[in-house]
């Protein structure tokens, strides 16, 4: 998995360039490429949430369209929309800007529910459908979407089904006072993305995402992702638990760290690294609980803590009795 390995560090060397102190942040921006996931971006205004997807977007040699959500927005804009020639007198379709292989969709809570809706067949089946005919979506394809969780006034949740397709959700947060000054450093003449080059093809990226598909999981593993998986749908705070495309999503993303690590094979601390990005947004929070204000983020990691790892269960499998 060495290959795998050297590309994800370039993609790591040149996004942190731009993205200052948040090498966990990008790290897991990268495993959502590798793995062929899609990414949304949360946290406050100005915390660098663009920057990332527009780093991302510009280290590897791939098509990138930028979409600002808003609310008359319509499902054509996204998805683009037949025209009439008058010179072939025939309808043309001009495609949108989601038909590209990296989509930045930036404030997507801000587009109503219906715009939203646009993007699951994009996210999920990789094509589109306009006037009954269908385009494929060229490879890689990947949405980096940035939402605002403070700022309610204006905007609309996303429906279950477009969060349950996005594979993580992340936040940055503010830097510290020693990354904030080597901020200031930098952007004292220009910004550093107007300099970022491009590291990584995108035939390297594929190449690099068919090679994670490699990577070994144990049978325990997969018992365990599973375990986490089922006991999301049986706490008493949750209204509705993970979905099986939870259970994949952190199938993949351990597979995907293994081998940013160099190992062809996954371990039980992958899964607990990954775990409350991966299943964290998909959870709806029953009344009772959201009242108490519960934490979907520490729900899981409260799961984490009472769902023994497999190599628990394998010594106690060998101990005598």
């Amino acid at each position: 998995m060495q290959d795998v390995q050297a590309v994800a560090q370039r993609i790591l060397d040149n996004v942190q360039k731009v993205i200052v102190g948040k090498r966990e942040a990008v790290e897991l921006t990268i495993i959502a490429l590798l793995c062929e996931g899609h990414v949304l971006i949360e946290d406050v205004p100005g915390t660098g949430k663009t920057m990332l997807a527009k780093s991302v977007a510009r280290s590897l040699g791939c098509t990138f369209r930028r979409i600002q959500f808003t609310p008359d927005m319509l499902p054509s804009d996204i998805t683009g929309i037949s025209v009439y020639n008058q010179k072939t007198r025939e309808f043309e379709f001009r495609p949108g800007p989601v038909m590209a292989q990296i989509v930045l969709t930036d404030e997507i809570n801000r587009a109503t529910p219906k715009t939203q809706s646009a993007l699951l067949e994009a996210m999920e089946e990789r094509q589109i459908t306009v006037d009954g005919v269908t385009y494929p979506m060229e490879r890689p394809f990947l949405v980096l979407a940035t939402q605002n969780p403070i700022e309610y006034e204006g905007t609309f949740p996303l429906p279950e089904a477009q969060l349950d397709r996005f594979m993580m959700r992340i936040s940055l947060g503010y830097p510290s006072e020693a990354d904030e000054i080597t901020m200031l450093d930098r952007q004292q003449y220009s910004h550093p993305i107007t300099h970022l080059e491009q590291v990584v093809s995108a035939e390297e990226l594929l190449a690099a995402q068919q090679r994670v598909k490699d990577v070994y999981i144990d049978d325990l593993i997969k018992e365990y992702i599973i375990g986490l998986v089922k006991a999301t749908r049986k706490h008493p705070d949750v209204y509705l638990g993970a979905s099986p495309r939870g259970s994949i999503a952190l199938y993949k993303m351990g597979q995907a760290r293994a081998a940013m690590s160099g190992r062809d094979y996954v371990t039980p601390d992958d899964i607990k690294a990954l775990a409350v990005v991966a299943l964290a947004h998909r959870l709806i929070i029953s009344p009772s609980a959201r009242i108490k204000n519960v934490d979907p983020r520490a729900l899981i990691q409260e799961i984490l803590d009472s769902v023994p790892v497999p190599g628990a269960r394998a010594r106690a499998l060998k101990a005598p009795a």
